[in-house]
């Protein structure tokens, strides 16, 4: 079993754990150590793991200390919390590449069918990749989202790298991908070509200024998301505190923590990745309170799948100019989802739907007849 090949965490880590106050996460947490071994996993929600396989980044001379973040998220006090958190300690990289992504597919695999959720901290953004093909392994439509300056499709002769993990995912067989989804992708560093795809493939996205006006964009489509990556070179340099490791433009400090409170609070998300690390003195502490949001997330999940929208489900029925679209709220939540559905087989014998988690603001739109975006990219995918 691949969970056999992760390291304990480094003494490092520990170092002044013992003068910190008790109510600390680093001493509510179980730690996988030289001592203690492997914790047990029956019972977690969440387990931390660390990873340094960079040979694909497309900055591949970026390394991580894994310590610093260790040391920064153990001193964060928990919220009043009923998730079981723990630190499964580091995978070390294999012969290969491939060895790698092989080692992270089988913990993600075993990790899922115990419900526990992933976040995997450090390395590249392509070990989304082997993420994805647990999916492949449970026979089950995926949902990726990337939160990432760029769409990351293929521009090189490598198929594969952190900049075109999206072109293996596309043509890989069989193909689970439901959607793809980028939050935050600034347009000069997307080619026209792979702009083409996106639209092509009735992929969505929310571009830099579109997100930093209104967070409440990436709400619904974190709420849908399976699979979620927050590649680090997205933030601004503000968020870094270092000019010379930032960008002019990019996701601040307090914005990426409500994209992963987002992403913690989505009943779907089973897999986060903290990919492309640049090491800044603020950087440890932004990374400890990223996951410490995506981990309040988890707490106050509301457990809400609406399949069944008979209780608990207010019913909107909106007759546009051609159509009649139907939008659901939650009496529980005020979370929104509007219907797709399947009409095109044969005789309307087989018509299926489903649910897209949408905002209030989808619903006045077509209240205006105006259809909303993400609502025709998902009739048009499944056409």
């Amino acid at each position: 079993m691949s969970l056999e090949l992760l390291r304990p965490v480094e003494e490092e880590s520990l170092l002044g754990l013992a003068l910190l106050p008790k109510q600390v996460l680093g001493k509510n947490i179980a730690i996988h150590t030289t001592s203690l071994g492997l914790p047990e996993l029956k019972g977690l929600h969440v387990a931390l793991i660390g990873l340094s396989e960079y040979r694909n980044s497309f900055f591949p001379n970026i390394q991580y200390d894994l310590a610093r973040f260790r040391k920064a998220f153990y001193e964060l006090f928990p919220g009043n919390w009923n998730v079981k958190i723990a630190d499964l300690g580091d995978l070390p990289n294999g012969s290969k590449v491939e060895d790698t992504y092989f080692a992270v597919k089988e913990i993600g695999y075993h990790l899922k069918q115990m419900n526990i959720i992933p976040i995997f901290i450090g390395g590249s953004h392509d070990l989304i990749y082997p993420m994805y093909q647990v999916f492949q392994e449970f026979k089950q439509l995926v949902n990726v989202v990337a939160v990432d300056r760029s769409f990351d499709f293929s521009q090189e002769d490598e198929l594969i790298s952190g900049r075109s993990y999206m072109s293996k995912i596309i043509m890989e067989k069989p193909n689970v991908l439901n959607n793809y989804t980028n939050l935050g992708h600034q347009s000069y560093y997307c080619a026209v070509e792979e702009k083409d795809l996106m639209d092509k493939l009735y992929f969505d996205g929310v571009r830099l200024g579109q997100l930093l006006d209104d967070l409440r964009l990436a709400e619904p489509v974190l709420r849908d998301a399976d699979i979620v990556g927050f590649d680090m070179k997205c933030l601004s340099w503000e968020a870094l505190a270092d000019p010379l490791k930032g960008q002019p433009n990019g996701i601040d400090s307090r914005s990426i923590c409500g994209l992963s409170r987002y992403a913690g609070i989505s009943d779907r998300v089973s897999f986060l990745g903290l990919f492309e690390i640049n090491a800044t003195p603020v950087m440890d502490q932004l990374l400890a309170q990223i996951v410490w949001y995506f981990i309040e997330g988890v707490h106050y999940r509301f457990d809400e799948n609406p399949i069944n929208t008979k209780e608990g489900f207010i019913k909107y029925s909106v007759a546009l100019s051609n159509q009649t679209m139907v939008f659901y709220k939650s009496e529980k939540s005020n979370r929104w989802w509007m219907e797709i559905t399947n009409d095109s087989h044969l005789d309307n014998k087989l018509k299926t739907s489903s649910l897209l988690a949408c905002t209030e603001q989808d619903y006045e739109f077509a209240s205006r007849d105006i259809i909303p975006e993400r609502w025709y990219n998902a009739i048009r995918r499944l056409l």
